[in-house]
C-alpha cells in the first residue's frame, strides 16, 4: 500500500505553497506526516528558483501539534520520534528562503511552534494559537517562540498556555494581519509575491541576516531542547 500524501506542495513560479494535508486530524503531526514535510522543506531549500514559501494547513486546522497517539511504543519507535521531530524543526527554523504561515485556523503546541518557526504570519480570523500542551505537564518549545516573539511574551505564552484569538493574536504582534476565511490564501499567495519580486540579492540576504539572529537565541534553546527530549524518551542525551 502507497503512503498516502500527507503534504502536498503547489509550485506558482518561484513560490511554493506547502500544505499539511491531514484534515481529518487536524493536521496533527504524525510520524509520516513529519518526514514528508522534512523531506519537502529539505528538497525546496536546495532549489535555486525558490524565492519565498508558504505553509498552511487542509481543512478547518493549521496543525494540532504531534499525534499523541503514536507516543510511546519501543525504543526504535521512541528513537524516531525523536530524529523525526528534531529533524523538522531544523528543517524549518534553518530554511534558507522567507516563510510565510497563513494559519487557517487552530496551531496549537507543536502546530504553533511550526507557525513560529515561519518569518511572517496571517491568521483566519478563524485561527486560534497557543501552548496547550502545558497543560498536560509538557514542556512547550520556549526555543520556537524565542525564535519569533519578545521574551516577555513568550514567557507569558510558555507559561500560562493560554489561547490566543486571531485578534489578540495581532494585537500581540504574533501575527502580522488577520483576513477573512475566504481572503487568507490569496493574501498569503500575495504577501509571498511581493516578497519573492524582490531582487534574490535582497532577500535571500535578509533571510540570512534573520537566521544569523535566531542562532543566536532561537539555537541554543532549541539544542537544550532537543537533548531533554533524548534524556526524556531515550535516557541518553
Amino acid at each position: 500500500m502507497s503512503t498516502p500524501e500527507l503534504v502536498t506542495v503547489e509550485r506558482d513560479g518561484a513560490i511554493a505553497v506547502v500544505t499539511l494535508n491531514r484534515p481529518e486530524k487536524r493536521n496533527a503531526l504524525s510520524l509520516d506526516l513529519r518526514e514528508q514535510l522534512t523531506g519537502q522543506l529539505r528538497a525546496l531549500a536546495a532549489d535555486d528558483e525558490l524565492r519565498c514559501l508558504v505553509l498552511t494547513g487542509a481543512g478547518s486546522a493549521f496543525c494540532a501539534g504531534m499525534d499523541t497517539t503514536e507516543f510511546g511504543g519501543d525504543r526504535a519507535h521512541k528513537e524516531r520520534i525523536v530524529e523525526l521531530s528534531v529533524g523538522l524543526f531544523r528543517a524549518l527554523g534553518d530554511f534558507p528562503t522567507p516563510v510565510v504561515a497563513a494559519i487557517n485556523g487552530p496551531a496549537v503546541a507543536g502546530g504553533f511552534a511550526l507557525a513560529l518557526l515561519c518569518d511572517m504570519r496571517l491568521a483566519s480570523t478563524e485561527a486560534s494559537m497557543g501552548f496547550l500542551e502545558n497543560r498536560r505537564g509538557i514542556p512547550p518549545s520556549y526555543a520556537a517562540a524565542r525564535a519569533a516573539l519578545p521574551t516577555a511574551l513568550a514567557t507569558d505564552l510558555c507559561l500560562t498556555g493560554r489561547l490566543l484569538d486571531a485578534d489578540e493574536a495581532a494585537r500581540l504582534g504574533v501575527v502580522t494581519a488577520t483576513c477573512a476565511p475566504d481572503e487568507l490564501m490569496p493574501r498569503a499567495r500575495e504577501l509571498a509575491g511581493e516578497i519573492a519580486a524582490a531582487p534574490p540579492s535582497a532577500s535571500i540576504e535578509t533571510k540570512r541576516r534573520i537566521l544569523i539572529e535566531r542562532h543566536t537565541s532561537w539555537r541554543p534553546l532549541f539544542d537544550a531542547e532537543e537533548q531533554a527530549l533524548r534524556e526524556a524518551l531515550l535516557g541518553t542525551s
